[in-house]
């Protein structure tokens, strides 16, 4: 048996200047960041969960997609979510993912994942800062604005 084991390494590079960017302040602007971000040409037909990495002064270091899903929903595993929150060194995150039905408004899985990251992100000191439902049209729903977040 050899006593060898794999060295793992972490590294971050980083091509945009996240210093000189303007921080992720009020949920209309991160709604418009994310809303360019996705891919209009799935973002009416299937569910997708995305999370904003950010700084401790809230200026986004990065976006990750966490999962795709089908018509009515997603699932994300929070293992990997904070493996990339961690990875990154983020000292907050906000959530984000869109209806592509357009409804407006927060279903009871979505509530529930939202407090469940939200306990999983306190353990590392991590602020969830909102989680926004971003439509095919471009209006978005925040968590945060809407009274569903922890102050």
């Amino acid at each position: 048996m050899r006593n060898e084991v794999n060295e793992i390494q972490i590294s971050y590079c980083e091509k945009l200047g996240v210093l000189n960017s303007e921080p992720a302040n009020s949920s209309d602007r991160v709604a418009e960041l994310l809303y360019q971000t996705w891919d209009k040409n799935t973002i009416g037909l299937h569910e997708t969960f995305k999370v904003l990495l950010l700084n401790n002064a809230n200026k986004v270091k990065g976006t990750f997609q966490a999962s795709t899903g089908g018509l009515t929903g997603t699932l994300v595993d929070l293992r990997i979510l904070f493996a990339v929150v961690l990875k990154t060194l983020s000292t907050a995150i906000i959530l984000a993912h869109n209806h592509p039905s357009g409804i407006t408004k927060a279903s009871g899985a979505d509530i529930a994942l939202t407090k469940k990251i939200e306990k999983a992100a306190e353990l590392f000191d991590i602020r969830v800062l909102d989680h926004l439902i971003i439509l095919p049209d471009g209006n978005y729903f925040s968590f945060r604005d809407n009274g569903l977040m922890k102050n």
